[in-house]
């Protein structure tokens, strides 16, 4: 059946096609809002003349009642979209108290490139009743003639212009909203790709993925999960999510809709098309199509689509103008680095972090103002223990955050002051407003879940918000390991047992949870599980170096320094190898400190200065600064302290942790106790934290209150020093298998000797020999304690 001509509208340099529901500027597509085009296209149509603001109100929302801050809203976008100015309205004229004027002249223009200019037009509610009603008139004004040929022109285009309109309202009430409820999920397949250009595969799905995630509305089902179902199903987890693959996965997330992307070539142009449709019932929900004249306008196609989505699911006009920032803006303009950047995003949730880096390495390459690479590349880098890298990639993303939508800059802007500045507690405020204007993002609370709490110490608040992550997606990863993490800083080890089999049972498995395994297993003397995690190590990308580590400090608790010394240098290896330089470092600072606190003077000195002579990142530089006081190096220790100082003004960990744990060591070996216990005040808020250095590598917990139990032993009070190296005795979760969870019961033991407590004192000497009973003999600790325990036994005796 042949259609009637297609009619677009042209002023300035603008041209609107309202089949398309697009607004090009010489032919690029300008990105609006559905409703501000809608607003838009009521003021074409009636151009030169004085639209109400209740007659566009009705003609934009036929159906419902909005306040007339939506319409103003809609205004301000068209005149930002237009180039109007304050001082400058050329398009858009405010009537006060009549309502809105399109000031300049339009043209209609026809298939086939006839046009005509619009001198004057019927309300925008008109009907096709009321244009043959014109035309009737018309007719009527001269009975006895025939209408010449140019009024059967004019007639006829007032008849189609009327249909027009007509089937725009019509089609509007059609298209009832679909409505989707808080707990209802999205999930967004792969892109159907009939093209032949394989640059669009992942990056379109990628792109829908930042555009819909802007919405507090919207719900996605997560990367993590969708791995984690495809899984379960025998698939890879990254398996390419076809229309009937999506579906299933679709089905079994007990998800509500599913959507359907689709890119086709029309000629030299794309059309972009958006499906969704019901998970439980294959009926179709929404159906959208746009069209983009160039391969480079389909990321802005991509953004008005998105948007037009938004709208039928029942999102308010105001939220997805408020969080609507075009694609291009908002991630990156070019297809390809969007490309890579997907990969590395899969990559990254199931290969692990160092797998990824080529990938957002890649992305930052093709578009080096691609923010959003840059951050989760810190957040990767971060992850793996290489915190300078970590800090140059968020320094980039943060300097690069007015090329971001509000949620991406919540997220950089928390990364930023996490590993850049180091100020937890303003990482916890970005993160905490993050919530509070997503409440349905899985990442909000996930994120705040971490390392911005359990480094303030919050532990019950990691609980409650890794909680709220869960309840939204229950595959989510690092919640998961964040809910275990605070039960086990807490000491709640049944509890954390707990979570880890549930994540069990979900099949989620990430490198973090084999640690906590490992980790519960020693603290309730478990060997074989020990050595069973040891094994799945070597399976895991990323894990075997730091277990390794791990069971080389379980060995220097015991005393075992021989092979504690050989676990160092295996894993020192094993992350050279990896690449990670820092992290190397940061092992060989830790084995510097157990050196040093074991009394091995040299060995300490040595191992901290080759740290040192590989990495100046902030905790290799701590460990190293921390081995030497212990050491006797106090002026290189403290030339490295004050460097610290200078560095990182604002860090957390830094000002209430280690610079007050370095200051009381350096005063130590100059004897003075009080002056130590002074610079440990201001540790008091945070000790119970977990600093950075153990957040990631497992030791350097509680060193605050181990320091300041050494600086009351010093100034001999006895009871003041047994309550501190108590506190440490009763936190096993943050002081894990760090050397000073062994060397707490021999100061304990002092501890009670000068407090006349004999009886308890030779338990604490016990308990410290009973762990060393297999460790190296010639320890200068070991030595001491021996001596120490049998001093106490003849006097005893005596």
């Amino acid at each position: 059946m042949a259609t009637g001509p297609k009619v677009f509208y042209e002023f300035g340099p603008f041209r609107v096609d309202p089949d398309k529901q697009v607004l090009l500027r010489e032919n690029q597509p300008v990105a609006i809002t559905p409703k501000a085009f809608e607003t838009l296209l009521i003021l074409v149509r009636h151009s030169r003349e004085v639209v109400s603001k209740d007659d566009l109100m009705k003609g934009v929302w036929p159906d419902a009642f909005v306040e007339e801050a939506n319409l103003s809203q809609n205004i301000f976008t068209l005149r930002k979209a237009l180039g109007d100015t304050l001082e400058d309205r050329r398009y858009i004229v405010t009537h006060p108290g009549k309502g809105y004027c399109l000031a300049v002249e339009v043209r209609t223009v026809r298939d086939g490139n006839d046009d005509l200019v619009i001198a004057s037009r019927i309300r925008a509610r008109v009907v096709v009743e009321e244009t043959d009603q014109a035309s009737s008139q018309a007719l009527q004004a001269s009975p006895n003639r025939e209408p010449s040929k140019t009024g059967w022109k004019y007639l006829w285009i007032a008849t189609v212009c009327g249909l027009l309109v007509l089937g725009g309202v019509l089609a509007f009430r059609m298209r009832q909203p679909v409505a989707l409820g808080e707990k209802d999920s999205v999930l967004i397949a792969d892109f159907t790709n009939t093209t032949g250009d394989a640059v669009f595969d992942g990056a379109l799905r990628q792109g829908l993925q930042v555009q819909l995630e802007q919405s507090p509305f919207v719900n996605l089902v997560a990367e993590q999960r969708i791995q984690q179902v495809l899984t379960l199903m025998g698939r890879t987890p990254v398996a390419r999510l076809t229309p009937e693959l999506a579906q299933e996965v679709c089905e079994r997330t007990a998800s509500t809709a599913v959507l359907e992307g689709s890119i086709s070539n029309l000629g030299t142009q794309y059309v972009v098309g958006l499906r969704a449709k019901d998970c439980r019932t294959g009926n179709v929900l929404d159906d959208e199509q746009i069209q983009a004249a160039r391969k480079e306008d389909v990321l802005a196609s991509l953004t008005q689509i998105a948007a037009r989505f938004r709208t039928r699911i029942g999102e308010s006009l105001a939220t997805v103008e408020k969080h609507n920032t075009p694609l291009e803006e908002a991630t990156t303009s070019s297809l390809e680095a969007l490309k890579a950047y997907s990969t590395g995003s899969k990559t990254n949730l199931s290969t692990g972090s160092a797998a990824a880096v080529p990938f957002f390495e890649r992305a930052i390459a093709i578009d080096p103002k691609f923010a959003m690479a840059h951050a989760i590349l810190g957040l990767v880098y971060s992850n793996i223990g290489e915190s300078v890298l970590s800090r140059e990639r968020t320094t980039r993303a943060y300097q690069l955050r007015d090329r971001i939508s509000d949620r991406e800059r919540f997220f950089i802007e928390a990364m930023y002051y996490r590993q850049v500045t180091g100020n937890l507690e303003r990482a916890k405020q970005t993160l905490e407003l993050w919530t509070q204007t997503y409440p349905r993002d899985v990442n909000a609370h996930g994120v705040l879940g971490g390392f911005s709490t359990h480094g303030t110490g919050k532990y019950e608040q990691s609980i409650e918000e890794s909680k709220k992550a869960i309840a939204l997606e229950q595959d989510h990863a690092y919640a998961n390991v964040n809910l275990v993490s605070a039960n086990f800083y807490l000491d709640r080890l049944d509890e954390a047992e707990k979570d880890l089999q549930r994540a069990a049972e979900r099949k989620i498995e990430v490198p973090e949870l084999l640690f906590y395994r490992y980790w519960i297993s020693f603290l309730k003397g478990d060997r074989s599980g020990m050595e069973r995690e040891v094994e799945l190590s070597r399976k895991v990308p990323g894990a075997e170096d730091l277990v390794t580590h791990s069971e080389g400090m379980v060995m220097a608790q015991s005393g075992q320094l021989q092979q504690a010394r050989k676990k160092s240098r295996q894993a020192m290896g094993l992350a050279q190898q990896m690449g990670q330089s820092e992290k190397a470092a940061t092992y060989q600072a830790g084995a510097a400190v157990w050196q040093a606190f074991f009394g091995n003077i040299s060995e300490a000195r040595r191992d901290a200065t080759a740290a040192l002579n590989i990495s100046k990142g902030r905790d290799v530089q701590y460990a190293a600064a921390l081995a030497l006081a212990l050491s006797g190096d106090v002026k290189h220790s403290q030339a490295l302290a004050n460097d610290m100082e200078i560095r990182f003004p604002e860090d957390t960990c830094v000002r209430f942790n280690y610079m007050p744990t370095l200051r009381a060591a350096i005063a130590l070996r100059r004897d003075e106790p009080r002056y130590a216990v002074e610079m440990l005040q201001t540790a008091a808020t945070y000790e119970e934290a977990v600093p950075s250095i153990d957040y990631v590598f497992y030791f350097g917990g509680l060193y605050p209150v181990y320091m300041r139990g050494e600086a009351y032993l010093t100034a001999r009070q006895g009871p003041e020093a047994a309550a501190e190296f108590q506190k440490i005795l009763e936190h096993r979760g943050i002081v894990g298998g760090d050397p000073i969870g062994a060397l707490a019961r021999l100061q304990l033991g002092r501890a009670y000797v000068l407090s006349g407590d004999k009886a308890k004192a030779r338990s604490a000497y016990q308990d410290f020999l009973a762990i060393w009973k297999e460790a190296d003999r010639d320890i200068p600790v070991f030595k001491e304690a021996q001596r120490e325990y049998a001093e106490l036994q003849r006097a005893s005796e005596n």
